[in-house]
């Protein structure tokens, strides 16, 4: 039947009702069957298949420029057939830009991206059509087209895959975004910690598992789901829910594929500052610092400035609140002797006062040996609580819960703390966040958040007594009263 004969406005305007439905019945399998055939067995069109122009209109003629060159680049070696380009052509490009499982990964999904009968034919080699469609879906498609992509770097088959294939897939996925950004020298001053890498990509890849939801809406849960399929369906809705996987998809072709250089990292990973350039080494390493960074608001994404660290300043409470307050949002985070690391976002500048303060935007955070993030409650409104010097109220930073009480909680007497949960903190519900409920650390370090300029200009309408209340106590101890107080300005905050 000729499907055209359908499409006649003319023919459908005098046809009667039960014509029209015939008409509109076999117009329906006319799309639904032949045509999808006809595409299977390339008769349609020029040498190019429709699916293929119609993936092609993805990309910009400028990012479609990108591509071709790619593809001639790829294709320039020898040993390649004509018109395509190998495994071999692909692994020499990329050099150790990428680690050798990702580059067959990719390799694979081009090569199984399904055009034409000979593509169908398992041909081993990669066309410029399937190149393009591969990295269409993946660098400009929905969660259905990069769902289609990610079964085929998991697995050459077309039927589900199993929950330990998704684990790792995603664990490559992450070791590859830190391998290629260090081997491009794109981490933007942070450095790679080597003894913690392999847990922490682990960590990562699990917490984007956690989104992971399974045909009967349970979610990943660790070692007992392993042996479970995940569908198509259940993979467009994690690639849906979980946008960093795209992202990491994103990073890993654009820089391991030298792709153009449209990819701005800026909101991915923060540029790390730290006065005259001294050396130093963070507690965070990059997935965790992605994944903090990623629970931001986007003006604090783009640079984190080193407020305070014990490696660099000395383990004093005193020197702590010295420089952390009134400089705006930071980020404390903290490593206690057993290994855990945690911390707490505060949203607003810290200030020293016997008071709760802060508002609903804070968080708590765990980044080892998982990582999670935990949002307020709504049961009070403990957000953070800075003392010092006083003798009737607790002295020390906490973040949640209560007076000797706190989700998180640094003593004035220095390289103390607790972590008290039982069974929740109220303020943000999370749980025991360091090893031991009261823990013992050296490693501590505090991160300011976006621009540094304005939260200068707060600090510099302080007196040095607000920014050192060792000071201040000291002034007090003596009998000498602050003469000041009443005749500086009161700042705008």
């Amino acid at each position: 039947m000729d499907g055209s004969s359908w499409v006649c406005t003319e023919q459908l305007r005098k046809a009667s009702n039960s014509q029209r439905c015939s008409c509109f019945l076999n117009a329906a399998i006319w799309r639904c069957t032949i045509v999808p055939e006809l595409w299977s067995r390339g008769k349609m069109g020029n040498s190019k298949s429709l699916l293929g122009q119609k993936l092609c209109s993805h990309f910009l003629p400028e990012e479609q420029a990108e591509v071709d060159r790619l593809f001639d680049a790829l294709t320039s070696g020898k040993g390649n057939a004509p018109g395509t380009f190998s495994l071999e052509a692909l692994k020499s490009h990329v050099g150790e830009a990428l680690p050798p499982e990702m580059v067959t990964r990719l390799y694979d999904s081009m090569r199984r991206v399904e055009l034409t009968q000979k593509a169908l034919s398992g041909s081993k080699s990669v066309s410029r059509e399937q190149l393009t469609v591969s990295l269409s879906y993946v660098l400009k498609g929905n969660s259905e087209e990069r769902s289609h992509v990610i079964l085929k770097m998991i697995s050459a088959t077309d039927g589900p895959v199993k929950a330990s294939e998704v684990q790792k897939f995603t664990e490559d996925l992450v070791a590859s975004v830190v391998h290629v950004l260090a081997h491009r020298r794109e981490l933007r001053g942070w450095t790679e910690r080597k003894a913690t890498v392999a847990s922490s990509v682990q960590a990562s890849a699990a917490q984007l598992l956690s989104e992971l939801k399974f045909q009967d809406g349970q979610k990943f849960l660790g070692a007992q789901c392993l042996d479970r399929d995940c569908d198509r369906a259940v993979i467009e809705d994690w690639v849906f829910h979980v946008p960093h996987v795209a992202t990491f998809l994103s990073v890993v072709v654009h820089r391991g594929l030298l792709l153009g250089s449209s990819l701005d990292l800026a909101t991915l990973v923060p540029e790390r500052h730290v006065d005259q350039g001294r050396q130093f080494e963070s507690i965070l390493d990059l997935p965790s610092v992605i994944y903090l960074n990623s629970h931001l608001a986007v003006e604090q994404q783009h640079q984190w400035h080193l407020l305070f660290s014990t490696q660099l300043h000395g383990q004093s409470f005193s020197q702590l609140c010295g420089h952390i307050t009134h400089r705006g949002p930071c980020l404390v985070v903290l490593e206690d002797s057993k290994g855990h690391v945690f911390g707490g976002f505060a949203s607003c500048s810290w200030e020293v006062k016997p008071q709760f303060q802060g508002d609903n935007k804070c968080f708590l955070f765990s980044i080892a040996p998982r990582m999670a993030v935990y949002t307020h409650t709504g049961y009070n409104d403990h957000y953070m609580y800075l003392n010092h010097g006083q003798q009737t109220m607790p002295n020390g930073l906490g973040m949640g819960g209560q007076h000797h009480y706190f989700g998180l909680w640094v003593a004035a007497d220095f390289g103390k703390g607790h972590s008290k949960a039982k069974p929740m903190c109220t303020t943000y519900n999370s749980p025991q966040l360091s090893a031991q409920e009261d823990f013992q650390f050296d490693k501590m370090e505090v991160w300011g958040l976006g621009d540094p300029l304005e939260a200068h200009l707060v600090k510099d309408k302080k007196s040095i007594l607000d920014s050192d209340p060792g000071a201040q106590i000291l002034l007090e101890a003596s009998g000498r009263a602050r003469h000041s107080e009443g005749l500086r300005e009161v700042p705008d905050d």
